[in-house]
């Protein structure tokens, strides 16, 4: 008997490889359902994309569940990041090739904690340039890399918890709990600028969006045979 999509299609947890697009991860999903069901046109999306440098838990939705994506989208996120302080980029990550090196000022508890507890909470942040947010119309960093002039609002996001280990400074563990849209690399640029100095996002993996975790997620190796299991004999 062959494999099908049930009614109320269903939600995959994928644990995001590193170098992979968030594109990448739905096409390769899609081609695998296809290639299980024969069916020709089936919808996959997301509910929250990753950096291509970042790894961890995406939250795909199959058939009819793609009309929940705008809410699954919406929900609290989580992550552990690492920042290395005194270095940047213009992406504010190592997907650029050119770091610069600044000047790293010697660690400082109190000062540091000070920074730390001026992020968590409501606040107005601003996204990379070179980020999928939409201005106009345009993805931000199609601008940025033909070299125009992009200007990006801030908007209110919140960080629920943040809690540092700089025990291997300049490069910074950091736990973050926070609300959608907030961008990572923007925060650790920003801590950066707090302690005066500068600081780029080495490091991110999510570990939870709003109640599906990293835990539950499948690997790429993995998709095919998961996937599997989750279709109806028709």
């Amino acid at each position: 008997m062959s494999l099908t999509l049930p009614e109320t299609g269903f939600v995959v947890l994928v644990d995001k490889p590193y170098g992979w697009t968030s594109f990448q991860v739905v096409n390769k999903t899609r081609w695998l359902l296809k290639k299980l069901t024969g069916i020709k046109k089936i919808k996959v999306g997301h509910a929250g994309t990753l950096d291509p440098l970042a790894t961890g838990l995406m939250v795909l939705c199959v058939g009819k569940m793609t009309k929940q994506i705008s809410l699954l989208t919406a929900d609290e996120k989580e992550y552990q990041a690492t920042g290395c302080f005194g270095r940047w980029s213009p992406s504010f990550d190592l997907e650029k090739r050119t770091i610069e090196t600044h000047p790293t000022p010697n660690f400082n508890a109190k000062q540091f904690e000070n920074c730390i507890e001026k992020f968590r909470g409501k606040q107005l942040q601003k996204a990379p340039i070179f980020s999928a947010k939409k201005i106009d119309g345009k993805r931000a960093y199609l601008s940025a890399r033909a070299g125009e002039k992009v200007e990006i609002k801030a908007n209110e996001i919140e960080i629920f918890y943040l809690n540092a280990d700089a025990s291997k400074w300049p490069n910074v563990n950091l736990h973050i709990h926070c609300s959608k849209g907030t961008y990572i690399r923007s925060l650790v640029n920003d801590l950066g600028a707090c302690y005066g100095t500068n600081a780029v996002l080495t490091a991110l993996r999510r570990t939870r969006s709003g109640n599906y975790k990293l835990s539950e997620a499948v690997k790429i190796s993995e998709l095919k045979a998961h996937l599997a299991s989750k279709l109806t004999q028709g």
